[in-house]
């Protein structure tokens, strides 16, 4: 099958913080981009930049033969693709769907089958590496769905991230990125836990994240997470209320799969916790200031 090209005309719906960088290196790479935002903004700001405003989905996938998404959940992905004016209604035969968002891995399974029928073909890639990632074109793309279609598409997979594993059939990139995010909140629970404990005990938080970052505890998370809980820069980033989603996702994943995990399970229940005192909308390096407040550490 022919890899895309330049002059392959393409879609992204959903400019957040994470698409709308990875649109914008879309356009940077020379591809004509369609853009659809709940919001007009993010819109506005990368058509001033070669992009394309759509009026609704189907507008777009009309106007597409690639239709990127990277929306927050699993129910935004379905009303995009098959809601009112959806991609679904419009999208052509031999066009594909590329979802960047993390989102249930049995919904996209059956998402990728409802679009067979019509002759598009999908592929499900969440991806991680966070904004700076997105920003750079530097994301690592955990990709379910049919070899073939990979190999049409890895051009604009290349404009986007930089590293690319094709994790098997469809609901294989979401079932893998649940795995990710089981990583990514253990590591910062044990970062926040250690650091606390440091504070607590009297010595310096930041000499412990600098002795750690030398040997084995070294990690993205004490390297970037640890410092914004220290530093108090908790603004997102990564927010704790789309962290507690995926951990949902992973949970679910897990007893899906009966699969034991007490790390699903306690972040799941942390994270809850944390939005509960009305701190959802902070970065995920948040979790540190509910072992702070629990472990009676003043700030």
């Amino acid at each position: 099958m022919t890899e895309i090209s330049s002059a392959t005309p393409i879609g992204f719906i959903g400019l957040g913080v994470m698409g709308k960088s990875m649109a914008r290196n879309l356009i940077k790479a020379g591809y004509k981009v369609a853009l659809y935002n709940r919001s007009r903004a993010a819109v506005d700001e990368l058509a001033a930049e070669g992009g394309v405003a759509a009026a609704s989905p189907a507008d777009l996938a009309a106007r597409a033969e690639i239709i990127c998404l990277c929306v927050p959940d699993t129910p935004d992905v379905e009303a995009v693709l098959f809601g009112a004016n959806g991609v679904a209604s419009a999208a052509k035969a031999g066009s594909v769907v590329i979802d960047f968002s993390t989102i249930s891995a049995p919904a996209t399974v059956g998402f990728a089958e409802r679009l067979k029928q019509a002759g598009v073909d999908m592929l499900d890639s969440p991806v991680s590496g966070g904004p700076g990632g997105a920003r750079d074109g530097a994301l690592s793309c955990m990709i379910g769905g049919a070899p073939e279609t990979l190999a049409r598409c890895m051009p604009l997979f290349r404009a986007v991230g930089k590293t690319f594993t094709h994790i098997g059939a469809s609901g294989a990139g979401q079932l893998c990125k649940s795995c990710n995010q089981l990583v990514v909140a253990g590591t910062v629970m044990a970062a926040c836990e250690a650091l606390t404990l440091a504070k607590k005990s009297g010595i310096d938080a930041y000499k412990v994240r600098e002795a750690l970052l030398g040997g084995s505890a070294q990690s993205f998370v004490m390297q970037n997470h640890a410092k914004r809980f220290l530093d108090g820069q908790l603004a997102p980033g990564f927010r704790v209320a789309l962290l507690l989603k995926d951990l949902r996702l992973a949970a679910a994943a897990s007893q899906g799969a009966g699969s034991f995990a007490p790390v699903a399970g306690l972040a799941e229940q942390l994270l809850n916790a944390l939005c509960n005192t009305g701190r959802e909308g902070m970065d995920s390096a948040a979790m540190g200031l509910l072992y702070e407040e629990l472990s009676g550490v003043k700030r």
